[in-house]
């Protein structure tokens, strides 16, 4: 116990983290060897362990980096489809793991690229300019991949744009246009969701503990006064965003390879709407907040009591966001918090003595 209280706040946090997560990861183990879980929630295990990949990277942007971005599902969707057609064309490559730790690591390079492609020009943006452009992003994407279609055969890679005559033969469709990826070998386990949490923590908690996330910070706080002192603040920016940008693909990959089928449209502005609504229920730069928001929020519409509610979940969310924005920016309620914070930390320093 001496030596966890003699470790860096930082590194302490961290530990606290990651054994908070192992711990989550071997209760739900032990509800599924007795089948304690239901079929919904067990189904939703996957899509859980991506949405907190999501928030977790959106925050990395919009908490640590202080910038407003409205398409990170686009990422997302770049991640799905390249991962998808990584699996499709591995066909020397026998084992599961192996295809899709490959269909990942594609998914988190090409996701990264976009990233840089898009971030390049628009993080000299700031406010409102950067969340439209990165809106637009996300909405370009998704009618892109619309419009794709992809095929393999043993002639090699088929692909045409508005066209879905491939001209294969005995040839298998990879993406179908708006009908999106089909016939997907679904290989996608809550395994290796949970460890892509925990390679998906780890490069956050590094970067923002780093000399580089203490200047992203600096000119996420004051972007004037960090370029005075030398801080080259498009630089750091753009780390930030498109290490949120890979992983963001990682987390497309997994959730594209955990369906037989995904659409491009459920990579819409919705969906970067639900993963923004993760990170601010959650709390700006708070980490743990966004993976308890989006474990929450995600498994909430498959419980008994708000299945009726399904088709209204984004306007609940809507007015729960309202709420929340409401009470953290009313002075009653801060002043409320900060002295029920300031009389818990005089109780623990009066039992420590």
């Amino acid at each position: 116990m001496n030596k966890v209280k003699s470790l860096k706040p930082s590194t302490r946090q961290n530990l606290i983290s990651y054994t908070l997560v192992i711990a989550a990861f071997l209760v739900i183990q032990l509800l599924l060897g007795q089948g304690m879980l239901s079929r919904s929630i067990q189904g939703q295990l996957v899509p859980i362990c991506c949405y907190i990949v999501m928030a977790l990277s959106l925050n990395l942007v919009v908490g640590i980096s202080g910038e407003l971005s409205l398409g990170h599902a686009g990422f997302m969707s770049v991640g799905a489809f390249s991962g998808v057609a990584a699996v499709s064309l591995q066909g020397s490559v026998g084992s599961p793991a192996v295809r899709l730790v490959i269909a990942i690591a594609v998914g988190a390079v090409l996701a990264a690229a976009a990233g840089f492609i898009v971030g390049v020009p628009a993080l000299r943006l700031q406010g409102d300019y950067l969340a439209i452009v990165t809106l637009a992003f996300g909405q370009i994407i998704v009618n892109i991949l619309q419009c794709v279609y992809l095929g393999v055969d043993g002639e090699g890679l088929h692909f045409n744009f508005l066209d879905a005559e491939l001209h294969m033969v005995d040839g298998i469709s990879i993406i179908s246009g708006p009908k999106g990826t089909v016939s997907v070998t679904r290989i996608a386990s809550f395994t290796a969701g949970f460890l892509l949490i925990l390679v998906t923590l780890a490069v956050v908690q590094n970067l923002v503990n780093s000399r580089a996330g203490r200047a992203i910070m600096a000119a996420r706080d004051n972007r004037i006064a960090a370029g005075s002192v030398g801080v080259n603040v498009t630089k750091y920016k753009l780390m930030a965003f498109v290490t949120a940008a890979a992983l963001a693909g990682a987390a497309g990959a997994l959730y594209g390879l955990n369906y037989s089928s995904v659409a491009p449209s459920k990579f819409d502005y919705n969906t970067s709407i639900l993963v923004l609504v993760f990170v601010v229920l959650g709390g700006l730069g708070n980490m743990w907040g966004s993976i308890i928001a989006a474990a929450f929020l995600t498994a909430l519409p498959e419980t008994p009591a708000m299945r009726g509610l399904a088709d209204y979940r984004m306007l609940v969310y809507a007015v729960v966001l309202i709420l929340v924005m409401l009470g953290t920016n009313n002075p009653a309620v801060q002043d409320f918090l900060n002295a029920k914070f300031r009389r818990r930390k005089k109780r623990k320093e009066g039992a420590g003595k």
